[in-house]
């Protein structure tokens, strides 16, 4: 009973890699990290969240879903909106997470993707989207637009694999804050938070 429960524990935790890995393959842009984000990682990014704001969450870039289960630890699903480019993870998210409310769709168009959400304020918004694969002007246009969706102070918060802010600074516009360097990580993660300067 337990040899069996213990197989299919570590069965989970490698089809999670081997699905990332897949991804990795198939798009490569789409995937920031050689494995997915650790349960470490997530829990500090998740931490962000204001359970009692009784705002939706938005998380972008949620991929086998490892942010998104340190989310639903905070708010419940239907508190989540998740967006998730890569069609494969797409369909694998909402088989796992089935009362989450995931769209197959570009952050970078927010306002197509999120559709009849286009106007909802969130709490705040968690990113694992890999913004190094991008151009800055991409970078800085998609944090400017994220922070009009969520109340004044509230954050964004970004994984990243380099030393640096992977959005470049704008005083006028927002702060950037280091949150955490998460060593149990593969690679090591830096977290960012950028909030709406007022």
């Amino acid at each position: 009973m337990v040899v069996g429960l213990v197989r299919k524990k570590i069965g989970k935790h490698f089809d999670g890699e081997l699905r990332f890995v897949r991804g990795m393959i198939e798009g490569p842009k789409q995937v920031g990290a050689i494995l997915p984000t650790s349960s470490v990682t997530a829990r500090v990014m998740a931490r962000v969240i204001d359970p009692a704001s009784g705002l939706k969450v938005l998380e972008l870039g949620p991929g086998t879903g490892a942010i998104t289960k340190a989310i639903l630890n905070r708010v419940s699903p239907q508190r989540l909106v998740s967006i998730e480019y890569s069609t494969p993870f797409y369909n694998h998210l909402t088989a796992t997470f089935p009362d989450v409310h995931f769209i197959n769709g570009d952050a970078f168009d927010l306002d197509t993707s999120l559709g009849d959400l286009r106007n909802e304020t969130f709490d705040c918004v968690i990113s694992a989207i890999p913004l190094l694969n991008f151009p800055m002007s991409g970078r800085i246009s998609l944090v400017e637009s994220l922070l009009e969706r969520i109340p004044a102070g509230r954050p964004i918060v970004q994984i990243s694999y380099g030393p640096i802010s992977p959005v470049a600074a704008k005083p006028e516009s927002y702060t950037i804050k280091h949150l955490d360097f998460v060593v149990r990580n593969i690679p090591p993660a830096q977290l960012w938070t950028y909030t709406k300067n007022t």
